[in-house]
């Protein structure tokens, strides 16, 4: 099978040629269609993620595709089943080995490259937004990063559950999507003086900050009294100071979110959360927003739109050319 690999760290992963994978008790064997890219990817090949493997390991955190097979005792989902899983890697390639406990059943209206597009984002999202920050109608969510993968599903989330959203992007472009997705309030993020952009904006309630740096200070500064700060990521590559005796005095909350943390800290938080998620696709409430799908002999490509930030929403990878 073709599989976009990593054989030694430090070097860079290539499409190469490996044996397809068997399963194990306990493992589902799934023939890919589609992988969703994240930045975390980017993260892994520099030896820079919190939860890189060892190498030699294929790339792609989150796959959907086909259950081929079970493993010797392994009930369900049974062979043919529609399926969507995270497994941290192994989505870059034809065929995969996954928990078959991290396997998703799909509604029947959501195609692969949704599936693939859905559960990171959209469950990181569900995750900071209702679990942690408990936003409430009328609240005012700013999001940093705004037309970016986990942003954009940051905006539409926060914007069905009655707050007023200001999405904090780059360019005109980038702002109008997330305007589609439900944003009130639009700031570009090369704004000169972003901590006063925000507060002639009213501030926020809740921060939503998958960028970091120099943003991510700017928009904490601008964060109301009783506020939440959400730490999302550091799409920037650098992280924020906070000034802990500002967030004293203000009553302020900061929150640290890794969703991939759940499966140990509270799986039942992650499974309830995802399962509201495919019920809401269901019932037709959201929809993920994919720039980018392209063949497999052009992830390379992906991952550069991804590092150069020059993408919407999701970039996704389909193992048909």
């Amino acid at each position: 099978m073709r599989a976009y690999h990593l054989s030694t760290a430090g070097t860079a992963p290539t499409l190469t040629t490996l044996p397809r994978p068997a399963p194990g008790p306990g493992e589902a064997l799934l023939r890919i269609e589609c992988c969703g890219l994240n930045f975390a990817d980017l993260l892994m090949i520099e030896g820079r993620y919190q939860d890189t493997p060892a190498a030699p390991f294929t790339l792609g955190m989150e796959w959907a595709g086909v259950v081929e097979a079970l493993g010797p005792g392994t009930e369900g989902p049974a062979p043919g089943t529609r399926v969507a899983a995270v497994a941290g890697q192994g989505g870059l390639a034809e065929w995969g080995v996954v928990a078959a406990n991290r396997c998703i059943p799909l509604p029947d209206a959501m195609g692969f490259d949704q599936a693939a597009a859905f559960q990171i984002a959209y469950g990181t999202s569900h995750l900071a937004l209702t679990h942690r920050a408990q936003v409430r109608p009328g609240e005012t969510v700013v999001v940093l990063g705004a037309s970016g993968g986990v942003g954009l599903t940051a905006v539409e989330l926060a914007a069905r559950m009655g707050a007023r959203v200001i999405a904090v992007a780059r360019g005109a472009d980038k702002l109008a999507v997330a305007q589609a997705a439900g944003a009130e309030r639009l700031i570009d993020a090369d704004h000169p003086d972003m901590k006063a952009a925000l507060k002639a904006a009213g501030g926020g309630d809740v921060v939503y900050d998958a960028v970091g740096g120099a943003l991510g200070e700017a928009a904490l500064a601008a964060l109301r009294p009783g506020g939440r700060y959400l730490v999302i990521g550091f799409a920037s590559g650098d992280i924020p100071r906070v000034k802990l005796n500002h967030m004293l005095v203000k009553n302020q909350t900061l929150h640290g979110i890794y969703w991939g943390g759940y499966m140990v800290l509270d799986p039942e938080v992650m499974r309830a959360g995802m399962s509201e998620l495919f019920a809401m696709f269901a019932e037709g409430g959201l929809e993920p927003h994919i720039s980018h799908l392209l063949p497999l002999h052009r992830v390379a490509e992906g991952l550069d739109m991804l590092r150069h930030r020059r993408a919407t929403g999701k970039i996704v990878v389909t193992m048909r050319d």
